[in-house]
């Protein structure tokens, strides 16, 4: 069974959020408390996939602006999302590689290859250019 795009379903996403170009900080906090909800459901609907996207759009461009940082090594980005997302090592064991590679991906030693960082992408549910 395929499921399909419902545009229903959408507007009435898009009509409980209301979401806009993010103009101030209490806007961008209620972004992000709103696509925190959504990274950590499980079984997203494919409205709900679009909603996310949108949202993360209008924070990179708020936080382009108000926020800008140097770029991160990406198995510092890696470090960091395992530790938001409580995630160990051994957590990846098998996802990435043995536990010998995963240590060396996680700690720099290892540069993160495409498949790597396609597996991480899924694992975590984020864009696999955040790895490479």
């Amino acid at each position: 069974m395929t499921l399909t795009f419902d545009q229903n379903s959408y507007r009435h996403l898009l009509a409980e959020v209301v979401p806009v170009a993010i103009e101030t900080e209490q806007e961008y906090e209620r972004i992000l408390k709103l696509v925190e909800q959504l990274t950590f459901k499980k079984n997203r609907t494919k409205e709900e996939q679009a909603l996310y996207k949108l949202l993360i759009i209008l924070i990179e461009a708020y936080e382009t602006e108000h926020y800008p940082m140097e770029e991160s090594a990406p198995h510092e980005i890696l470090q960091h999302i395992m530790e938001e997302s409580g995630t160990r090592q051994a957590d990846l064991v098998g996802i990435i590689g043995s536990s010998g590679v995963v240590s060396e991906v996680v700690n720099g030693k290892r540069s993160i290859s495409k498949a790597q960082a396609k597996a991480l992408s899924e694992y975590f549910k984020v864009a696999p250019s955040l790895f490479i």
